[in-house]
């Protein structure tokens, strides 16, 4: 750059430009870091299987009424 002398003067980094470098770097970690993770939500990953229910199955049946003493014939 040259001054209004013309003569030439050196660039050197003010702490202006050093925020802007690291600002930049800062928000070029803060998109890669978006890209990476994804959006929110269900939007961008893979659908879930729907949950299928069965059906109840029927409750085992109550245990059977006794019906009594059994009787066996006794040979004589």
């Amino acid at each position: 750059m040259l001054s209004k002398a013309g003569a030439s003067r050196e660039k050197s980094m003010t702490s202006q430009s050093f925020a802007g470098v690291l600002g930049a770097l800062v928000a070029a970690v803060v998109l890669v870091a978006a890209f990476v993770y994804g959006p929110l939500g269900q939007f961008g990953k893979p659908v879930k299987p729907a949950v299928v229910q069965q059906p109840d199955a029927q409750p085992a049946p109550a245990v059977p009424a006794r019906r009594g003493p059994v009787i066996r014939d006794v040979p004589n």
